[in-house]
């Protein structure tokens, strides 16, 4: 964890106008986790695995797009009717013919414009300014008011990334609220033909891109580093950021824009390296959206993110392995190689099986009959994919685990070979 909160206290304090300056971002670029060492040491969390350590805190600063020329939307979308569990009140974000019943959506002071002394008081009230909740599917609509809640919010990142003090429970409270309206949502699913389509043909569709998203993404860059802030008392914190929160934030990994996956990848890693009482908790929440996918539904917008923290976590699995990571391994890892989409995370999964092998090589018979009882005998493409997993399965067992399967696996490799 020391490493995770150098990293958070090296951020270089920018001004409001810096950080908007730098909103002008690219796109980061998803990568694995590096494989530990195998000399590194063996913990619960291996923070130096952050599975979006490319787009670091620091770096970020270039990755949130400003799009100030397409603020425009509609009227103000009702919230009301949500719940935020028994420690955040509900918000109801009141809607008349597109206008606030309430009075004008006016800009507050600047935090530069008020005392030391206010600043606090400033900070919660700009938080609930922007629990408002615009809708960007009319783009001719609220420019002004949607403008001023861009500015806010980033307002808002400017505090959370300078404080240099304590956050309040108060704070914490209104901070999640705030973060709790505008992300936490139903989503709709894109229309697609009556047919079930091929992972391969899925890849090549272009992917859903929310029109809220100018909004959206400052709301996450908020919350990444109101999670990482050193300011954040994780004892405190947990009150809020708690089970129900969670389970909402893994909801959204099914979100069809991939640059809100990308952004709950790195909070969620974030999460679990921060509040260790949460860990066993995420680890059976992602269990369970596995099961749904694999049992259910075989649709799932975010395995391959999820799978890319699980292979941050699975690194820093202490040794012996608990029954409960075995577990896991043979329930909900290995099953995730029989849906028709497994192209489409193959490469994650491949990194978390290898992981365990490499950790315990006595997994590999566990692993090698898993890969067998899925094997894609009708597939050709798929079984390319299991042939690589395999070798990359071999080179971490011992001779004596290659001797025992030697015979059935020249037998599917010889099958594979006739085929291609």
């Amino acid at each position: 964890m020391g490493d995770m909160m150098d990293r958070t206290r090296s951020c270089h304090r920018l001004s409001q106008a810096e950080l908007a300056a730098n909103f002008e971002g690219k796109k980061g670029a998803r990568r694995l986790p590096r494989k530990p060492s195998k000399s590194g040491d063996n913990r619960e969390f291996a923070g130096s695995s952050d599975p979006s350590s490319n787009t670091s805190i620091n770096s970020r600063n270039n990755d949130v797009i400003s799009n100030s020329a397409t603020l425009s939307g509609p009227d103000f979308a009702p919230t009301s009717g949500y719940s935020y569990g028994s420690k955040i009140p509900q918000v109801v974000n009141p809607k008349l013919n597109g206008n606030l019943v309430n009075g004008p959506y006016e800009a507050l002071p600047g935090f530069r414009d008020v005392p030391g002394s206010e600043k606090q008081n400033l900070f919660i009230k700009k938080l609930n300014l922007c629990c408002f909740v615009f809708d960007f599917t009319d783009p001719t609509k609220n420019l002004k008011e949607k403008d001023i809640k861009r500015q806010t919010l980033l307002e808002l990142v400017d505090y959370v990334t300078s404080a240099n003090g304590k956050f309040t429970e108060t704070i914490m409270l209104e901070a999640i609220k705030m973060v709790s309206v505008n992300l936490f949502r139903s989503f709709t699913p894109q229309p697609r033909e009556n047919k079930v389509l091929e992972a391969f043909d899925l890849e090549e569709e272009e992917p859903s891109m929310d029109p809220a998203w100018p909004h959206l993404q400052i709301v996450y860059e908020f919350l990444l580093r109101f999670v990482a802030s050193p300011e954040t008392d994780a004892k405190l914190a947990k009150r809020y950021i708690d089970h129900s929160f969670v389970l909402k934030l893994l909801d959204l990994f099914d979100s069809e824009d991939p640059r809100e996956r990308e952004y709950l990848k790195t909070i969620l890693h974030r999460i679990y390296g921060k509040f260790m009482v949460h860990r066993p908790f995420i680890r059976k929440a992602i269990n369970n959206i596995f099961f749904h996918f694999i049992f259910e539904t075989e649709k799932h917008n975010g395995i391959a993110e999820l799978l890319e923290v699980l292979g941050s976590i699975i690194n820093g699995f202490a040794l012996p392995l608990k029954e409960e990571h075995k577990l896991f391994l043979v329930r909900a890892l290995i099953p995730l190689h029989k849906p028709r989409c497994l192209p489409m995370y193959h490469q994650q999964l491949s990194y978390c099986i290898t992981q365990f092998v490499e950790k315990d090589c006595k997994l590999a018979d566990t692993v090698i009959r898993g890969l067998l009882k899925y094997w894609p005998i009708t597939n050709s493409s798929k079984e390319v994919m299991f042939l690589s997993e395999l070798e990359e399965v071999l080179e971490a067992t011992q001779p004596a685990e290659f001797q025992r399967w030697q015979r059935e696996l020249c037998t599917c490799g010889t099958m594979t070979t006739l085929k291609t």
